[in-house]
């Protein structure tokens, strides 16, 4: 079978609405007798069979997708190996201690460097870097399922607000005591 047969088979039967943010290296799996990932993967993206996210993440649009959820999802998938979580404006902004919704941009704390991911279309992913164990925060955080993310409390925002110097004009500080 062809590996751009092989590959839409495979993802296929695998995909589903919350799963369906791939890697590189979760679609190589798929067709491991390919010596041409990278080959595979543009045929694929430019058949429609994949669609790009950002670099090195892909959404298999058929499954249907997370609408809000989607560069989380992304986020994920693209520091699995680091230590991340909602934090900043975009938990802020959820709890409704910031009045304005970012739109098409979250921001999470990373182990890993700091670095904003233009996903084109689908909008912006910043990472912002932090010093903090996940340990250390075990009482702080709590595991967003529908996002694929640990998320920050209002407390601990608002520490991270402080830490990164970010800007606190927008938060409703009353909103912010009674959460915290």
């Amino acid at each position: 079978m062809q590996p751009t047969k092989q590959l839409a088979k495979t993802i296929n039967a695998l995909a589903d609405k919350d799963h369906c943010v791939f890697a590189p290296a979760d679609l190589a799996a798929a067709v491991p007798e390919c010596g041409q990932l990278a080959v595979l993967l543009s045929r694929a993206t430019k058949s429609g069979l994949l669609k790009r996210i950002c670099r090195g993440i892909y959404l298999y649009p058929v499954a249907g997708y997370p609408a809000g959820n989607l560069l989380f999802h992304a986020a994920a998938r693209l520091r699995a190996g680091e230590f991340n979580y909602i934090s900043l404006e975009t938990a802020l902004s959820d709890a409704g201690v910031i009045s304005q919704v970012p739109m098409n941009w979250i921001t999470l704390m990373s182990s890993g460097r700091s670095h904003v991911v233009n996903c084109g279309e689908y909008g912006h992913i910043e990472f912002v870097h932090t010093e903090q164990h996940p340990e250390n925060l075990a009482g702080e955080l709590s595991f967003d399922a529908e996002k694929h993310l640990w998320r920050a409390s209002v407390r601990q925002a608002m520490r991270d607000m402080k830490a990164t110097r970010r800007s606190m004009e927008l938060i409703d500080e009353e909103a912010a005591h009674e959460l915290a």
